[in-house]
């Protein structure tokens, strides 16, 4: 009864488990795709309203086009600035001090946007008018600022692309040229193997024989039987294995 009551309990805890990692999972996959609706709803709203300030830049002039061309240049030079620097950083983490910049500089370009959209508002253009100079100039400061970040870590980039394509080339060449060396050195190699065994034979008399020892006869039928010399062997010909002369 006892055992009975403990696999109830067990197979609870496990039922319990696996619904608790469904509800988990999906939370998760709830979460997930609640950000992945919230990025494209804030990448919508940015396309709509870059569309709206370029078309107010063209088409309005004065204060009003002034402040939409001023809006449209700092979130142009801000957002080419982040992707080039969140971009950079997955290849090197060096970017990591040039992103904690950027994002204080960030803090100075949204202010100054909020400023501006709320400038637009404003119906007292005499006043508005007045403060551009001043506005143009904090813009040109932070767009400067951010411009200067991106091309250094683009010219970061770039140099290390060209010192590693270098550096390939020249391993590519010291490759090449000791691939060539050993071509040549294998030949010199066979043609000196070659030679030495050549000279280690000994001499051969008139009829192709070596010659036989001084008052020594040899029965013609047994030279047949039992041939003196090995047949010729050339260094680069294999050994037999032992097992191939059983």
């Amino acid at each position: 009864m006892e055992a009975g009551a403990l696999i109830i309990i067990f197979a609870l805890l496990v039922l319990f488990a696996f619904l608790g990692l469904g509800a988990w999972a999906t939370v998760k996959a709830v979460g997930a795709a609640k950000r992945g609706v919230d990025r494209t709803l804030t990448q919508a709203r940015r396309t709509v309203e870059d569309t709206a300030l370029k078309a107010k830049s063209f088409g309005q002039v004065g204060v009003a086009g002034a402040l939409a061309q001023l809006r449209l240049d700092l979130r142009t030079s801000m957002r080419a600035t982040q992707q080039a620097l969140y971009q950079g950083v997955q290849t090197d983490a060096s970017l990591k001090e040039s992103i904690g910049l950027f994002e204080r500089l960030s803090a100075h370009g949204h202010e100054l946007d909020d400023e501006l959209k709320r400038l637009e508002q404003e119906p007292d253009r005499g006043r508005i008018s007045g403060m551009l100079p001043e506005l143009k100039e904090r813009t040109a400061k932070v767009t400067q600022a951010a411009d200067s970040l991106r091309w250094a870590a683009r010219d970061r980039a770039r140099r290390f692309a060209e010192d590693d394509l270098s550096t390939l080339s020249a391993q590519i060449e010291v490759e090449s040229g000791a691939l060539r060396d050993w071509s040549r050195e294998s030949v010199d190699d066979l043609a000196a193997a070659a030679a030495a065994w050549d000279a280690q034979q000994p001499p051969t008399g008139p009829a192709g024989r070596a010659p036989e020892p001084p008052g020594r006869t040899e029965n013609p039928q047994q030279a047949a039987l039992n041939p003196s010399a090995p047949p010729t062997r050339h260094p680069w010909q294999k050994t037999p294995r032992p097992e191939a002369t059983t």
